[in-house]
């Protein structure tokens, strides 16, 4: 991912100097593994551990003739201990340092990343609680459907990032495993010890069966979970790209001093933080089918998956970090107009109570279809005529025989709304 959208903390994991240095501990504990158990001297796990060294530049030259990064690493870390280094490596595969290391970048990148949506849920709920009793006008196919308030919408994200929460904690533990079996997983030529003395230290489990690689179905969870995360994300940002438009304007993205919108028009205020999070969603979406792509490998292994996981992991991990940030701070100072959202509440003259009457005609004995019908032909009416909804009920002699002027202008309020508001939070936990 471009240092633009990269985050300090999570740029770090992704770096050739953490790769390394990950490879180096696997092997280091893989030597006192088989110290321990007799296998090698203790005296030579002792002196690899405090002599062991890795230089980056001079790996990628030993690459540029070996043509494989694993062994111009193992190359480059004789060069320090010397003769020592035949007790590096010993029974193990390339696969069991490049997989139990991703196992711990997952791991790391994954708590940020738990961390970026509790700092979020904490900001969605402050919100809701704010604009709870906020009365909006609620939508769907983009027009006006009923009354709802401004902090349920912002509940429903709430309530939605609580189950991201919960994915990604199901989805880490999935790849919490490492794995040091050998060339095709039988320990043939190595103790299973190790791997269980190795993935111990390294917080992670030693998985229950491998062939040349842990099997990429969690990888491919994890980062579908990801993809998951992110389209809650674009989900709020394309919500907000609507209140910010000219024509409805009920919210808008902060707008600091000396921003500029266009380089054309001066007056523009554009949702570009919404904009950006709603295009990297996209990305993340793409790198879920790639890591669903790399389960299906030939055998034990090949490594088709392998340059695929060097851009998704980093990339996928590196967008989500920025965008749930952004999002956050979106939110966090997000500039909402309760006028105008009443303004635009108020736009159908009242249309939106239309449910209200059909259900009480109903309940006051009316077939529904009868009631459906009488409380159409009062709305059509309004809506040719531009007159409040409220006067072309009056107006219905039909409709007028069986409720009262006083009984309707109690039923066209939003008392319900408010009643059912503090229900709806209690579940969510707000």
């Amino acid at each position: 991912m471009i240092a633009r959208y990269t985050l300090p903390q999570m740029g770090k994991i992704w770096t050739d100097e953490t790769k390394y240095a990950i490879w180096l501990e696997i092997e280091i504990l893989a030597c006192e593994a088989q110290a321990e158990l007799g296998i090698i001297p203790k005296e030579a796990a002792k002196f690899i551990r405090e002599n062991a060294k890795i230089d980056i530049e001079r790996i990628n030259k030993i690459e540029e003739t070996t043509k494989h990064d694993i062994i111009a690493f193992l190359t480059n870390v004789e060069e320090y201990i010397g003769d020592k280094s035949a007790y590096m490596h010993v029974g193990m595969t390339s696969s069991d340092v490049l997989d139990t290391c991703l196992a711990v970048q997952i791991k790391d990148a994954g708590d940020i990343l738990l961390e970026d949506l509790k700092v979020l849920s904490e900001v969605l709920a402050i919100k809701a609680r704010e604009y709870k009793h906020t009365v909006c006008v609620g939508r769907s196919h983009g027009i006006h459907a009923e009354a709802m308030t401004f902090g349920m919408k912002i509940a429903i994200w709430y309530d939605e990032n609580k189950r991201n929460i919960e994915r990604l904690k199901h989805a880490l533990e999935d790849c919490r495993y490492g794995m040091i079996s050998g060339a095709v997983g039988t320990y043939e030529h190595l103790s299973p010890e190790v791997e269980e003395y190795v993935c111990e230290k390294l917080g992670l489990k030693p998985v229950n069966v491998s062939s040349q690689v842990i099997q990429r179905d969690s990888h491919a969870f994890f980062i579908a979970t990801l993809a998951v995360i992110a389209t809650t994300l674009e989900k709020i940002g394309v919500e907000i790209r609507h209140l910010q438009r000219t024509e409805v304007r009920e919210a808008e993205e902060f707008f600091s001093k000396g921003q500029k919108g266009s380089s054309a028009m001066p007056h523009k205020r554009n949702p570009i933080a919404s904009e950006n999070i709603c295009g990297q969603a996209r990305l993340i979406r793409s790198y879920a089918i790639a890591a669903m792509e790399n389960n299906a490998l030939w055998h034990e292994r090949d490594i088709s998956h392998s340059s695929v996981e060097r851009n998704i992991f980093p990339d996928a991990t590196v967008t989500l970090d920025y965008i749930i940030q952004r999002t956050t701070k979106l939110l966090d100072n997000l500039v909402v107009y309760p006028d105008r959202m009443l303004d635009n509440l108020n736009l159908t003259f009242g249309l939106i109570h239309s449910q209200k009457v059909l259900l009480e005609l109903a309940r006051r004995g009316f077939p529904r279809q009868k009631a459906y019908e009488i409380v159409q032909r009062c709305a059509m009416r309004t809506w040719d005529e531009k007159k409040p909804f409220h006067e072309s009920l009056i107006e219905d002699a039909e409709l007028m025989q069986n409720i009262t002027a006083e009984e309707l202008s109690k039923l066209l309020s939003y008392d319900k709304v408010f009643e059912s508001v503090d229900y709806i939070f209690k579940k969510c936990g707000l």
